[in-house]
Protein backbone atom coordinates (compact mmCIF):
# COMPACT_ATOMS: atom_id res chain seq x y z
CA UNK A 1 0.00 0.00 0.00
CA UNK A 2 0.98 3.63 -0.48
CA UNK A 3 3.37 5.13 0.60
CA UNK A 4 5.49 1.95 0.76
CA UNK A 5 4.37 0.90 -2.73
CA UNK A 6 4.87 3.51 -5.44
CA UNK A 7 4.18 2.33 -8.99
CA UNK A 8 5.91 5.42 -10.37
CA UNK A 9 9.27 3.87 -9.39
CA UNK A 10 8.84 1.63 -12.44
CA UNK A 11 8.45 4.68 -14.72
CA UNK A 12 11.24 6.88 -13.38
CA UNK A 13 13.09 7.31 -16.67
CA UNK A 14 13.24 5.89 -20.20
CA UNK A 15 15.71 3.12 -19.33
CA UNK A 16 13.71 1.93 -16.33
CA UNK A 17 10.53 1.98 -18.42
CA UNK A 18 12.29 -0.10 -21.07
CA UNK A 19 13.47 -2.62 -18.47
CA UNK A 20 9.91 -3.05 -17.23
CA UNK A 21 8.14 -3.07 -20.60
CA UNK A 22 5.86 -6.09 -20.91
CA UNK A 23 5.20 -5.70 -24.64
CA UNK A 24 8.06 -5.76 -27.16
CA UNK A 25 7.11 -4.55 -30.63
CA UNK A 26 9.55 -5.41 -33.43
CA UNK A 27 9.61 -5.63 -37.22
CA UNK A 28 9.36 -9.42 -36.80
CA UNK A 29 5.74 -8.92 -35.74
CA UNK A 30 4.62 -7.41 -39.05
CA UNK A 31 3.21 -8.83 -42.28
CA UNK A 32 3.16 -6.26 -45.08
CA UNK A 33 0.35 -6.32 -47.69
CA UNK A 34 1.35 -5.56 -51.29
CA UNK A 35 -1.05 -5.09 -54.22
CA UNK A 36 0.17 -6.32 -57.60
CA UNK A 37 -1.52 -5.39 -60.86
CA UNK A 38 -1.19 -6.41 -64.49
CA UNK A 39 0.59 -3.92 -66.74
CA UNK A 40 3.93 -2.16 -66.99
CA UNK A 41 5.54 0.73 -65.16
CA UNK A 42 2.58 1.08 -62.81
CA UNK A 43 2.78 2.58 -59.35
CA UNK A 44 -0.71 3.82 -58.60
CA UNK A 45 -1.29 5.43 -55.22
CA UNK A 46 -4.57 4.41 -53.61
CA UNK A 47 -6.34 7.73 -53.04
CA UNK A 48 -8.07 6.59 -49.84
CA UNK A 49 -4.86 5.05 -48.46
CA UNK A 50 -2.01 7.57 -48.80
CA UNK A 51 1.32 5.76 -49.01
CA UNK A 52 -0.21 2.52 -50.35
CA UNK A 53 0.23 1.66 -54.03
CA UNK A 54 -0.69 -0.84 -56.71
CA UNK A 55 2.50 -2.14 -58.37
CA UNK A 56 3.08 -3.81 -61.70
CA UNK A 57 5.58 -6.64 -61.65
CA UNK A 58 8.36 -4.50 -63.09
CA UNK A 59 7.94 -2.03 -60.21
CA UNK A 60 7.01 -4.26 -57.26
CA UNK A 61 10.62 -5.09 -56.38
CA UNK A 62 11.08 -1.43 -55.41
CA UNK A 63 8.56 -1.89 -52.61
CA UNK A 64 9.72 -5.34 -51.59
CA UNK A 65 13.29 -4.06 -51.36
CA UNK A 66 12.13 -1.15 -49.20
CA UNK A 67 10.31 -3.56 -46.91
CA UNK A 68 13.24 -5.98 -46.65
CA UNK A 69 15.66 -3.14 -45.90
CA UNK A 70 13.35 -1.98 -43.10
CA UNK A 71 13.50 -5.44 -41.53
CA UNK A 72 10.20 -6.89 -42.73
CA UNK A 73 10.36 -10.68 -43.03
CA UNK A 74 6.90 -11.46 -44.43
CA UNK A 75 4.67 -10.00 -47.14
CA UNK A 76 1.20 -10.97 -48.33
CA UNK A 77 0.17 -10.48 -51.96
CA UNK A 78 -3.22 -9.30 -53.21
CA UNK A 79 -3.79 -9.44 -56.96
CA UNK A 80 -5.60 -7.23 -59.47
CA UNK A 81 -6.18 -9.07 -62.75
CA UNK A 82 -6.46 -7.52 -66.21
CA UNK A 83 -9.91 -9.08 -66.63
CA UNK A 84 -12.60 -10.51 -64.37
CA UNK A 85 -15.23 -13.17 -65.03
CA UNK A 86 -18.12 -14.94 -63.30
CA UNK A 87 -15.93 -17.72 -61.90
CA UNK A 88 -12.85 -15.72 -60.89
CA UNK A 89 -10.54 -17.68 -63.16
CA UNK A 90 -7.71 -15.18 -62.71
CA UNK A 91 -7.34 -16.39 -59.13
CA UNK A 92 -6.23 -19.88 -60.10
CA UNK A 93 -4.71 -19.27 -63.55
CA UNK A 94 -1.12 -20.47 -63.82
CA UNK A 95 -0.19 -17.09 -65.30
CA UNK A 96 -2.27 -15.14 -62.79
CA UNK A 97 -0.86 -11.92 -61.40
CA UNK A 98 -0.23 -13.32 -57.90
CA UNK A 99 1.35 -16.49 -59.29
CA UNK A 100 3.75 -14.38 -61.36
CA UNK A 101 4.53 -12.14 -58.38
CA UNK A 102 5.26 -15.19 -56.22
CA UNK A 103 7.62 -16.75 -58.76
CA UNK A 104 9.45 -13.49 -59.30
CA UNK A 105 9.78 -12.77 -55.58
CA UNK A 106 10.79 -16.31 -54.66
CA UNK A 107 13.64 -16.17 -57.18
CA UNK A 108 14.92 -12.82 -55.93
CA UNK A 109 14.16 -13.12 -52.20
CA UNK A 110 14.60 -16.79 -51.26
CA UNK A 111 14.44 -16.14 -47.52
CA UNK A 112 11.45 -13.77 -47.51
CA UNK A 113 8.25 -15.33 -46.17
CA UNK A 114 5.75 -15.11 -49.03
CA UNK A 115 2.03 -15.24 -48.32
CA UNK A 116 -0.94 -14.99 -50.65
CA UNK A 117 -4.53 -14.05 -49.91
CA UNK A 118 -6.90 -16.73 -51.23
CA UNK A 119 -10.26 -15.35 -52.33
CA UNK A 120 -12.27 -14.85 -55.52
CA UNK A 121 -13.65 -11.35 -54.90
CA UNK A 122 -10.82 -9.52 -56.69
CA UNK A 123 -11.27 -11.79 -59.72
CA UNK A 124 -15.05 -12.14 -60.11
CA UNK A 125 -17.10 -9.80 -62.27
CA UNK A 126 -19.83 -9.78 -59.60
CA UNK A 127 -17.39 -8.99 -56.75
CA UNK A 128 -18.47 -11.78 -54.42
CA UNK A 129 -16.06 -14.17 -52.70
CA UNK A 130 -17.74 -17.27 -54.12
CA UNK A 131 -19.71 -18.58 -57.06
CA UNK A 132 -23.19 -17.14 -57.54
CA UNK A 133 -26.38 -18.98 -58.54
CA UNK A 134 -28.93 -17.65 -61.01
CA UNK A 135 -31.04 -16.31 -58.16
CA UNK A 136 -28.09 -14.45 -56.58
CA UNK A 137 -27.30 -16.95 -53.82
CA UNK A 138 -23.62 -17.23 -52.91
CA UNK A 139 -22.81 -20.91 -53.36
CA UNK A 140 -20.69 -22.38 -50.60
CA UNK A 141 -19.73 -25.92 -51.58
CA UNK A 142 -19.01 -25.41 -55.32
CA UNK A 143 -16.72 -22.50 -54.34
CA UNK A 144 -14.48 -24.75 -52.22
CA UNK A 145 -13.00 -26.49 -55.23
CA UNK A 146 -11.93 -23.18 -56.79
CA UNK A 147 -10.47 -21.90 -53.53
CA UNK A 148 -8.47 -25.11 -53.12
CA UNK A 149 -7.32 -24.85 -56.73
CA UNK A 150 -6.18 -21.27 -56.07
CA UNK A 151 -4.28 -22.24 -52.93
CA UNK A 152 -2.46 -25.08 -54.70
CA UNK A 153 -1.57 -22.76 -57.57
CA UNK A 154 -0.11 -20.18 -55.17
CA UNK A 155 1.81 -22.81 -53.25
CA UNK A 156 3.33 -24.23 -56.42
CA UNK A 157 4.33 -20.70 -57.43
CA UNK A 158 6.29 -20.24 -54.19
CA UNK A 159 3.92 -19.24 -51.40
CA UNK A 160 4.97 -20.33 -47.92
CA UNK A 161 1.54 -19.47 -46.53
CA UNK A 162 -1.91 -19.35 -48.14
CA UNK A 163 -4.55 -17.23 -46.42
CA UNK A 164 -8.20 -17.96 -47.29
CA UNK A 165 -10.29 -14.87 -46.61
CA UNK A 166 -13.57 -15.89 -48.25
CA UNK A 167 -15.40 -17.19 -45.14
CA UNK A 168 -17.00 -20.14 -46.93
CA UNK A 169 -17.79 -23.02 -44.57
CA UNK A 170 -15.33 -25.91 -44.87
CA UNK A 171 -12.70 -24.08 -46.86
CA UNK A 172 -9.81 -24.81 -44.49
CA UNK A 173 -10.33 -28.55 -44.76
CA UNK A 174 -10.68 -28.28 -48.55
CA UNK A 175 -7.42 -26.32 -48.84
CA UNK A 176 -5.50 -28.59 -46.48
CA UNK A 177 -6.65 -31.72 -48.25
CA UNK A 178 -5.79 -30.29 -51.68
CA UNK A 179 -2.35 -29.09 -50.58
CA UNK A 180 -1.50 -32.42 -48.97
CA UNK A 181 -2.70 -34.34 -52.02
CA UNK A 182 -0.19 -32.37 -54.12
CA UNK A 183 2.63 -33.06 -51.65
CA UNK A 184 2.59 -29.45 -50.40
CA UNK A 185 2.51 -30.49 -46.76
CA UNK A 186 4.93 -27.76 -45.65
CA UNK A 187 2.70 -24.93 -46.89
CA UNK A 188 0.82 -23.30 -44.01
CA UNK A 189 -2.82 -22.23 -43.97
CA UNK A 190 -3.46 -18.88 -42.30
CA UNK A 191 -7.22 -18.79 -41.79
CA UNK A 192 -9.30 -15.64 -41.67
CA UNK A 193 -11.23 -17.41 -38.96
CA UNK A 194 -12.88 -14.45 -37.27
CA UNK A 195 -13.70 -12.07 -40.11
CA UNK A 196 -16.55 -9.62 -39.91
CA UNK A 197 -18.76 -7.92 -42.50
CA UNK A 198 -17.20 -4.62 -41.53
CA UNK A 199 -17.50 -0.99 -42.62
CA UNK A 200 -13.75 -0.69 -42.05
CA UNK A 201 -12.94 -2.39 -45.38
CA UNK A 202 -13.99 0.53 -47.61
CA UNK A 203 -10.57 1.73 -48.80
CA UNK A 204 -9.49 -1.84 -49.58
CA UNK A 205 -12.15 -2.01 -52.30
CA UNK A 206 -10.26 0.66 -54.22
CA UNK A 207 -6.84 -0.82 -53.49
CA UNK A 208 -7.95 -4.25 -54.74
CA UNK A 209 -9.29 -2.94 -58.03
CA UNK A 210 -12.93 -2.13 -57.26
CA UNK A 211 -13.65 -5.44 -55.56
CA UNK A 212 -16.95 -4.39 -53.99
CA UNK A 213 -19.96 -6.66 -54.67
CA UNK A 214 -22.04 -5.59 -57.68
CA UNK A 215 -25.20 -6.60 -55.82
CA UNK A 216 -26.13 -7.29 -52.24
CA UNK A 217 -23.44 -7.59 -49.60
CA UNK A 218 -21.27 -10.20 -47.88
CA UNK A 219 -23.31 -10.55 -44.72
CA UNK A 220 -24.42 -14.12 -45.48
CA UNK A 221 -20.85 -15.38 -45.25
CA UNK A 222 -18.82 -12.85 -43.26
CA UNK A 223 -19.63 -12.57 -39.55
CA UNK A 224 -22.12 -10.13 -38.05
CA UNK A 225 -20.36 -7.45 -35.95
CA UNK A 226 -23.09 -7.93 -33.35
CA UNK A 227 -22.19 -11.59 -32.88
CA UNK A 228 -20.04 -12.32 -29.88
CA UNK A 229 -17.60 -14.72 -28.34
CA UNK A 230 -19.60 -17.90 -28.98
CA UNK A 231 -19.66 -17.55 -32.77
CA UNK A 232 -16.04 -16.38 -32.87
CA UNK A 233 -14.93 -19.42 -30.88
CA UNK A 234 -17.04 -21.74 -33.03
CA UNK A 235 -15.54 -20.36 -36.26
CA UNK A 236 -11.99 -20.65 -34.96
CA UNK A 237 -12.49 -24.15 -33.54
CA UNK A 238 -13.82 -25.41 -36.85
CA UNK A 239 -10.80 -23.98 -38.66
CA UNK A 240 -8.41 -25.52 -36.15
CA UNK A 241 -10.14 -28.90 -36.47
CA UNK A 242 -9.85 -28.64 -40.26
CA UNK A 243 -6.11 -28.00 -40.04
CA UNK A 244 -5.34 -24.28 -39.99
CA UNK A 245 -1.91 -23.20 -38.76
CA UNK A 246 -2.74 -19.56 -37.92
CA UNK A 247 -5.91 -17.75 -36.81
CA UNK A 248 -6.68 -14.25 -38.12
CA UNK A 249 -9.02 -11.75 -36.45
CA UNK A 250 -10.21 -9.05 -38.87
CA UNK A 251 -10.66 -6.11 -38.35
CA UNK A 252 -8.37 -5.40 -35.42
CA UNK A 253 -9.16 -2.28 -33.39
CA UNK A 254 -12.87 -2.82 -32.78
CA UNK A 255 -12.29 -6.52 -32.09
CA UNK A 256 -9.42 -6.54 -29.59
CA UNK A 257 -11.60 -8.44 -27.14
CA UNK A 258 -11.77 -11.27 -29.67
CA UNK A 259 -8.01 -11.18 -30.25
CA UNK A 260 -7.64 -11.74 -26.50
CA UNK A 261 -10.28 -14.48 -26.61
CA UNK A 262 -8.45 -16.33 -29.39
CA UNK A 263 -5.16 -16.06 -27.53
CA UNK A 264 -6.73 -17.51 -24.39
CA UNK A 265 -8.30 -20.48 -26.17
CA UNK A 266 -5.90 -21.61 -28.90
CA UNK A 267 -2.25 -22.51 -29.22
CA UNK A 268 -2.04 -21.45 -32.87
CA UNK A 269 -0.39 -18.08 -33.57
CA UNK A 270 -2.97 -15.29 -33.50
CA UNK A 271 -2.82 -12.75 -36.31
CA UNK A 272 -4.68 -9.44 -36.26
CA UNK A 273 -5.42 -7.62 -39.51
CA UNK A 274 -5.08 -3.86 -39.08
CA UNK A 275 -7.39 -3.12 -42.00
CA UNK A 276 -7.61 -0.39 -44.62
CA UNK A 277 -10.18 1.76 -42.85
CA UNK A 278 -8.13 1.77 -39.66
CA UNK A 279 -5.07 2.78 -41.69
CA UNK A 280 -6.97 5.49 -43.58
CA UNK A 281 -8.33 7.09 -40.40
CA UNK A 282 -4.88 7.46 -38.88
CA UNK A 283 -3.41 8.72 -42.16
CA UNK A 284 -6.17 11.32 -42.59
CA UNK A 285 -5.83 12.58 -39.03
CA UNK A 286 -2.04 12.73 -39.33
CA UNK A 287 -2.15 14.60 -42.65
CA UNK A 288 -4.46 17.15 -41.03
CA UNK A 289 -2.04 17.60 -38.15
CA UNK A 290 -4.52 16.29 -35.60
CA UNK A 291 -2.35 13.45 -34.30
CA UNK A 292 1.31 12.41 -34.29
CA UNK A 293 1.37 9.58 -36.83
CA UNK A 294 4.45 7.78 -35.53
CA UNK A 295 3.38 7.78 -31.89
CA UNK A 296 -0.21 6.85 -32.70
CA UNK A 297 0.71 3.97 -35.00
CA UNK A 298 3.23 2.47 -32.60
CA UNK A 299 0.79 2.80 -29.69
CA UNK A 300 -1.93 1.10 -31.72
CA UNK A 301 0.33 -1.77 -32.81
CA UNK A 302 1.57 -2.21 -29.25
CA UNK A 303 -2.06 -2.41 -28.14
CA UNK A 304 -2.75 -5.16 -30.68
CA UNK A 305 0.19 -7.14 -29.31
CA UNK A 306 -0.98 -6.56 -25.75
CA UNK A 307 -4.41 -7.90 -26.71
CA UNK A 308 -2.77 -11.16 -27.79
CA UNK A 309 -1.59 -10.78 -31.38
CA UNK A 310 1.50 -12.78 -32.28
CA UNK A 311 1.59 -11.20 -35.74
CA UNK A 312 -0.02 -8.12 -37.28
CA UNK A 313 -0.95 -7.61 -40.91
CA UNK A 314 -0.64 -3.87 -41.37
CA UNK A 315 -0.16 -1.29 -44.11
CA UNK A 316 1.94 0.64 -41.57
CA UNK A 317 4.51 -2.20 -41.46
CA UNK A 318 7.41 -0.55 -43.29
CA UNK A 319 6.99 2.83 -41.60
CA UNK A 320 6.60 1.20 -38.19
CA UNK A 321 9.70 -0.93 -38.74
CA UNK A 322 11.72 2.15 -39.68
CA UNK A 323 10.45 4.06 -36.66
CA UNK A 324 11.40 1.19 -34.37
CA UNK A 325 14.84 0.97 -35.98
CA UNK A 326 15.31 4.69 -35.37
CA UNK A 327 14.44 4.22 -31.70
CA UNK A 328 17.17 1.56 -31.46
Amino acid sequence: MFPQTRMRRLRKNANIRALNAEIRLTADDFIYPIFVIEGQNIKNEVSSMPGVYQFSLDRVDEEIERAVNAGIKAIIFFGIPAEKDEVGSGAYAEDGIVQKALRQSRAKYPDLVLMADVCLCEYTSHGHCGLVSNDGTILNDPTLELLAKTAVSYAKAGADVVAPSDMMDGRIGALRQALDKEGLTDVSVMAYSVKYASAFYGPFREAAGDSAPRFGDRKTYQMDPASGARQALAEARLDVEEGCDYIIVKPALAYMDLIALMRANFTQPIVSYNVSGEYAMIKAAALNGWIDEEKTVLEMLTGLKRAGSDLIITYHAVDAALWLKKQG
